[in-house]
């Protein structure tokens, strides 16, 4: 997933009927509302999920049949998940599944012919972060299990949108944001990345809309209302994504393409026309790309992230088609999920870095290859800037890549720019020591020897040790790797990036500073997103108002349509009193949900009683269309702020 924070280019509440559905088999809930804790594997194991109920040494899902009905009017999902089990614990009596907000009325189990037998179960109450554990008493161990439920309106997971919150305004519009623990508010599941499966489905809907799923979608298929899918490669369970909505395909190569509104499509395809390119890119370095299609859905502008790495589909923010391709870094980073993360998977949260770290490096190779050294660098300059702004206020247990566990934590909460930037950090200082004669081999080599599986960090520590430290006894020392995995802070052995631009950019800056006068248009008229976010960064907390309206009049900041440079140019008007930023900031958070670019501004905005009072109006406008991921944090930010 991209990072919610910079990396440039770059509810039991139950549905009416459900006490009558629920009362056959089910048992009367009666258990507490109890985080996860307990699980067969030892709960010391790096590969322990805390977030999860599921009790996978017992017993694993590997494959998932959906048969799904969207509705809109109710905006629920409802229908039967099939579950084919493999049971590896002769004594174990139950199958324990992750649900949030789920209303379950019927387990079953299937015979080879498919007879239903009813199955007991108990919906416990619900914990307040990993929602309600589902038990099913399974002594006979059936191979395969069918759940009857639906999902609540306010699902974690799924976003409504009408169709005035759309680009077109025609057709309503819903989707779909699993990582890191939401699949279980629409699907019951084993919702860890422990667990990988393949999965079918059959999905009906309103015929006028089209329907796409993280699997084999067809760019011919017929908006017909009536849909079916398979993802034949297994698939951790943050990775199950649906989306509906008045959607187009425009292709960009025989194996890419994007899907989007119609009035979007055309523009999105022109951003990202380099999508080919960077395929090849990525399997010169990294090996083929397994998953056969790789196409790109672009959603309304209410998704609260950049991007999200469903295979075969990545979901993408529109806010990142700016025109001059300066955003499209995006892609890099979603496609370099194709190897880390979708082939090779974290184990647990804990050890998120395992995703994000390798795709950010990963993401940089590919930057590099297309668009140059220095694109690269600027990016991993900015990138590490703001890591290390951002460490000074985080506690030493987050700053390290491997996290202890993450006992009653949202894993949401527990992601940082450290598994990113850290992580990519870490992988640049092993290539810097060895070599990318050496090291591309070996990362190729951890992607190929782990693909289609789950991995922790011990395991990549040992895979580390035996394939790449060994070939050259001594470049990297028992210190050095701990600094790296288990410390705080960035090690002071790092190298840290510096690119020639940046240097320009500085002088010019530095020179406005002390003479009041703007940069020549011949150097300003070659500045891209990344030299005005670095800019714009230096100038430092507040300015004097004349300045402020200097800068304004020449470059255009306030109403610009880059969130990128929206997002630090409203924060220094707001904190500097720069009124005529006011109306057009309270505009871009009312009509962008995308959390990393509308946060730091909520965030300034609270720290005074008239900006809070200011926060809250445009709050109670933008909900509407926020999913409510953003919801949640932006509430949480003004509750905190108003105590």
């Amino acid at each position: 997933m991209r990072s919610p924070f910079l990396l440039i280019p770059l509810a039991v509440a139950l549905a009416a009927g459900c006490s009558k559905e629920a009362a056959a088999p089910a048992a009367a809930p009666t258990a507490t509302a109890t985080a996860p804790a307990s699980t067969a594997m030892k709960a010391d194991s790096r590969s322990h999920d805390e977030s999860s109920y599921a009790e996978p040494d017992k017993v694993v899902v590997k494959d998932l049949a959906l048969d799904l009905k969207l509705d809109f009017d109710a905006k629920q999902i409802g229908g039967t998940a099939t579950y084919t089990l493999e049971w590896k614990d002769k004594a174990a009596k139950q199958l324990v599944l992750d649900t949030r907000e789920l209303s379950v009325s019927k387990v079953e189990a299937l015979d080879a012919d498919g007879k239903a037998s009813p199955l007991q179960f108990v919906l416990a109450p619900a914990d307040k972060v990993f929602g309600s554990k589902l038990s099913i008493e399974a002594p006979a161990q059936p191979t395969k299990v069918q759940i009857t439920y639906h999902t609540a309106p306010t699902a974690s997971g799924l976003q409504w949108l009408e169709p005035s919150m759309t680009e077109g305004k025609k057709l309503p519009f819903m989707f779909s944001q699993s990582q890191a623990i939401h699949a279980r508010s629409w699907v019951p599941l084993q919702d860890t990345p422990s667990v990988r499966f393949t999965y079918s489905a059959h999905v009906t809907s309103r015929p006028d809309v089209m329907v796409l799923m993280s699997a084999d979608n067809d760019p011919k298929a017929a908006r017909d209302g009536d849909y079916t899918f398979k993802m034949p490669q297994p698939i951790p369970s943050y990775l199950l994504a649906i989306a509906a909505g008045d959607l187009v395909f425009e292709p960009i190569s025989g194996r890419s393409g994007v899907w989007a509104e119609p009035t979007m499509v055309g523009k999105a395809a022109k951003e990202f026309e380099d999508t080919e390119k960077m395929i090849g890119a990525a399997e010169k370095l990294y090996g083929q790309y397994r998953w056969g299609r790789y196409d790109m859905l672009v959603l309304p502008p209410s998704f609260p992230f950049g991007g999200m790495e469903n295979p075969r589909l990545t979901f993408a923010t529109p806010t990142v088609i700016v025109g001059d391709k300066s955003l499209v870094s995006l892609v890099a980073h979603e496609l370099a999920h194709s190897w880390s993360g979708n082939l090779v998977t974290n184990a647990s949260w804990k050890d998120i870095w395992l995703n994000e770290g390798f795709t950010t490096y990963v993401q940089g190779r590919i930057t590099e290859a297309l668009y140059g050294q220095e694109m690269a660098e600027m990016e991993r300059e900015i990138d590490q800037n703001d890591l290390l702004a951002e460490v000074k206020d985080m506690s030493p247990a987050d700053q390290a890549l491997a996290l202890p566990p993450l006992t009653e934590r949202d894993p949401d909460d527990a992601l940082s720019q450290v598994a990113y930037v850290k992580g990519a950090w870490f992988l640049q200082f092993l290539e810097q020591r060895f070599g990318r004669e050496t090291f591309d081999p070996f990362l190729r080599g951890w992607f190929d020897d782990h693909a289609f599986q789950s991995a922790n960090t011990d395991q990549f520590v040992a895979y580390l040790k035996k394939n790449l430290l060994n070939k050259k006894p001594g470049a990297v020392t028992d210190a050095e790797l701990k600094a790296w995995l288990d410390e705080p802070g960035i090690p002071s052995f790092a190298t840290k990036a510096r690119s020639r631009n940046f240097s320009i950019v500085d002088t010019a800056r530095i020179a406005w500073q002390g003479s009041n006068t703007l940069p020549n248009v011949q150097i300003t008229g070659e500045w891209g997103t990344q030299e005005w976010v670095h800019f714009i960064d230096g100038l430092g907390k507040t300015l004097p108002l004349d300045k402020l309206a200097a800068l304004d009049k020449a470059y255009h900041f306030t109403g610009t349509a880059n969130g990128e440079i929206a997002m630090r140019w409203y924060p220094l008007a707001i904190r500097s009193g720069y009124a005529e930023a006011n109306e057009p900031a309270a505009a871009f958070i009312e009509r962008v949900g995308r959390r990393k670019l509308i946060l730091p501004i909520y965030a300034e905005l609270v720290k005074t009683p008239e900006g809070l009072a200011f926060a809250k109006a445009a709050f109670e406008k933008a909900k509407p269309g926020y999913h409510p991921i953003t919801t949640a944090s932006v509430q949480d930010m003004l509750d905190k702020a108003s105590r």
